[in-house]
């Protein structure tokens, strides 16, 4: 497994993370046990980059990760979320970037994961009610605790982004990359490339769609929040299954899956790019580390450029609650 560093402080991390999220919530199907299962292979394979939260599952997702790094601790980069606040039923209950919240939030992800250190610890998103430099300051004060040693932020705009970094250095931001994504080249990752703050994309293969497996809105089950998601919906559904169709044939003249070619055309566009795909299959996990064999040139890549041109998919990423919490 390659490595690659977020960040100037020098957090080391295998290229590809693993996106543990669906495991616990939000996808039907769940299966600790498979999920578990899913874990050992990917540190098999050197993917040792979790990406977990304290909302995925109001907490199951970071006891399903403690208990899979047990006896590997020093061999995993473990990071995880705070901010978004969900009740004991999984109702989101707002934002939360208070000062004594930030701290309260990090002890309780450290009992759930069992480790005395989180490697990486993000603000999930900005509250708008609390200034930027007090939560990140809380932050800070845990990294001079000695229980996280770096910090990031997700879905933070350009201007919170420099904000946060002048109180403490941030190493990564996490915000949505992928071929049907991409408005984050227009300022987000030119700032983070600026501060030398490495990009960790989530949802690389559009919650799934550039895989080119879903084919019909009814092959999402009932409870699959995708189903809420505007560019899974009506026409918008339409539109973007044109353009999985363009990368799909792209890949088939490569002799590899939609989403290898999505993961590698995302690798190639620097090395300060680390994405997450999430599974809790190892058919997939073996799958999208695949994409690390893959090396596209110029031509390729233009290629993809063109099939996937920036603006193209439809509809916005979140349902309108949801976009407004995104890029303060």
């Amino acid at each position: 497994m390659n490595v690659r560093t977020l960040g100037r402080e020098g957090l080391s991390v295998s290229a590809l993370g693993l996106g543990c999220m669906g495991m616990s919530d939000f996808y039907s199907g769940r299966d600790d046990q498979e999920s578990i299962r899913t874990l050992y292979r990917a540190f098999d394979l050197g993917v040792s980059f979790l990406d977990t939260a304290d909302m995925y599952g109001v907490g199951r997702n970071e006891e399903l990760v403690g208990r899979a790094v047990k006896g590997r601790r020093n061999d995993i980069i473990i990071a995880t979320k705070f901010g978004n606040v969900r009740s004991s039923d999984g109702r989101m209950l707002g934002i939360n970037g208070r000062p004594e919240y930030v701290k309260a939030a990090c002890d309780a992800s450290l009992l759930r994961l069992g480790v005395d250190h989180i490697d990486l610890y993000y603000q999930h998103r900005v509250d708008p009610n609390t200034p930027i430099e007090e939560t990140v300051g809380a932050m800070a004060d845990l990294v001079q605790a000695g229980k996280v040693r770096f910090l990031g932020l997700s879905e933070a705009g350009a201007g919170t982004i420099r904000r946060a970094h002048q109180v403490h250095p941030i190493s990564a931001l996490q915000t949505e990359y992928s071929l049907w994504s991409r408005d984050v080249e227009d300022e987000i990752l030119p700032v983070c490339r600026e501060l030398g703050i490495g990009f960790v994309p989530y949802s690389p293969l559009g919650r799934g769609f550039l895989t080119g497996q879903i084919r019909a809105f009814e092959d999402l089950a009932e409870d699959d929040y995708r189903r809420n998601s505007p560019r899974f919906q009506g026409e918008n559904f339409n539109k973007n299954l044109e353009l999985v169709e363009r990368i799909k044939e792209i890949a088939a003249e490569q002799e590899v899956q939609p989403s290898q070619l999505a993961l590698a055309w995302l690798l190639a566009q620097g090395e300060d790019i680390v994405p997450i795909p999430g599974t809790k299959r190892i058919k997939y996990l073996e799958e999208n580390a695949g994409a690390l064999a893959i090396r596209l040139s110029d031509d390729e890549l233009e290629r993809i450029n063109e099939a996937a041109p920036k603006g193209s998919a439809a509809g916005t990423r979140y349902p309108e609650q949801g976009m407004r919490s995104v890029s303060l």
